[in-house]
């Protein structure tokens, strides 16, 4: 079904030819999930058969930080994301999580410990998912973590649960931060969910991304070794150092491509489907639909160029790694932010529209995807947060008196 990606063992043009390789076996992922989308939708199972289809390809091995002779640079990364989310966006989901939580070593470890997790998720084709709360600012009220790790000599035991999105069932690595009962740290830990004391609670009858294999891990005194503690997250936000902060927007931002996926896919699909049931009439009978495709694809395209725009903004910010600095973090942090309302608007209203335009079974599927993946996180605190930094930059805000 597809090709293998030749090694970078010599220059540009090797590089070039692994992107461009990776790119055409997407594609193929792609038409193929594609073909059976909308049965696989309506009988919402976990995504085994999915998660297989991107093993197979090589997928999973391919979407980890880029290294000598391994993984994906952060956009063609991204540009596979997009691709398979446009044809299923729950697999899409799982993709995208998948690529950032393999970049968790780089984030919260040191650069030896995320070198070795690297080749060995590259080596077995991990499937990686996780839940990682992110620093709260000094102005906001948080619970913590639900998750508590007990000292345990040389390791830990955690226990708890949490929700995680994606492939509760199926992953090789779940990642998750957890608080320290003895010296109040939070910790970032991977947690291999075949481990003793590890059940998965899978969500049923979801409105949508129903084959992203959401549900809940249930943790009881599972133990911890210290090679599965990743690092140390940070309480706040000023605390946090910058390249560790990208971790949260790199994932908002690649869950951007993912709702582009939907919003392309589901205008495609419509398109397709208004030009076969008007093949009989002729250009300029229907003046009011050029229209209104016209304005979905108008609104596509604008969401299109801003994740484009924060895409590159994050990949220039990974490619600096720790000599990036609070100013460069925050400017990510902002552009993600308008990345997301830009393109939840869009999905949103094109995924409804599409609806009205063209009348077959699936189609809803688009709404359904759009809305889930977007409802986690309300518009307002994505503009409070752009704002935050158009007045004060990369200085937290005062707050002001009440």
């Amino acid at each position: 079904m597809t090709t293998a990606i030749p090694h970078d063992t010599d220059g540009r043009r090797s590089l070039d030819e692994r992107r461009r390789t990776l790119l055409r076996t997407a594609r193929d992922v792609a038409d193929d999930l594609a073909a059976d989308v909308i049965a696989r939708d309506q009988a919402g199972k976990p995504p085994a058969d999915e998660t297989a289809r991107l093993r197979e390809a090589g997928l999973l091995a391919a979407l980890t930080p880029p290294g000598p002779d391994r993984g994906a640079d952060w956009r063609t990364g991204c540009a596979v994301i997009r691709e398979i989310a446009a044809a299923d966006s729950s697999v899409g989901d799982v993709l995208a999580r998948h690529y950032v939580h393999t970049w968790s070593g780089r984030f919260y470890a040191d650069h030896h410990h995320a070198t070795a997790l690297e080749e060995e998720s590259v080596g077995e084709q991990w499937l990686w998912t996780g839940a990682v709360r992110a620093p709260v600012s000094p102005h906001e009220d948080t619970d913590g973590p639900e998750l508590r790790l007990r000292r345990r000599t040389p390791g830990h035991v955690l226990s708890g649960r949490r929700f995680v999105d994606t492939a509760v069932a199926a992953a090789d690595q779940i990642v998750v931060d957890a608080a320290c009962a003895a010296t109040g740290d939070v910790l970032v830990v991977r947690i291999p969910p075949g481990a003793r004391g590890v059940t998965v609670e899978s969500a049923h009858d979801r409105l949508g991304q129903r084959v992203a294999g959401a549900g809940e891990v249930v943790l009881d005194r599972v133990t911890i070794t210290p090679e599965q503690v990743l690092g140390r997250r940070p309480h706040d936000e000023e605390s946090t150092a910058p390249f560790t902060a990208l971790a949260e927007p790199a994932l908002r931002l690649a869950l951007c491509q993912v709702g582009l996926g939907i919003a392309e896919g589901a205008l495609t699909e419509a398109r397709d489907l208004s030009r076969g049931g008007r093949a009989h009439r002729m250009p300029g009978e229907d003046p009011d639909l050029f229209l209104t495709y016209g304005e979905l694809a108008s609104a596509a395209q604008t969401a299109t160029a801003v994740v484009n725009r924060a895409t590159d903004v994050m990949a220039r910010a990974l490619d600096t790694g720790p000599h990036l600095d609070a100013e460069g973090a925050a400017g990510v942090a902002a552009l993600v932010a308008t990345a997301e309302t830009v393109t939840s608007k869009a999905a949103m209203r094109i995924t409804a529209r599409v609806l009205e335009l063209a009348d077959a079974p699936g189609l809803d599927r688009f709404w359904r995807n759009a809305r889930v993946l977007t409802a986690h996180r309300p518009a307002a605190h994505r503009l409070r947060s752009i704002g935050e930094h158009y007045l004060n930059g990369s200085h937290p805000a005062v707050p002001a008196f009440r």
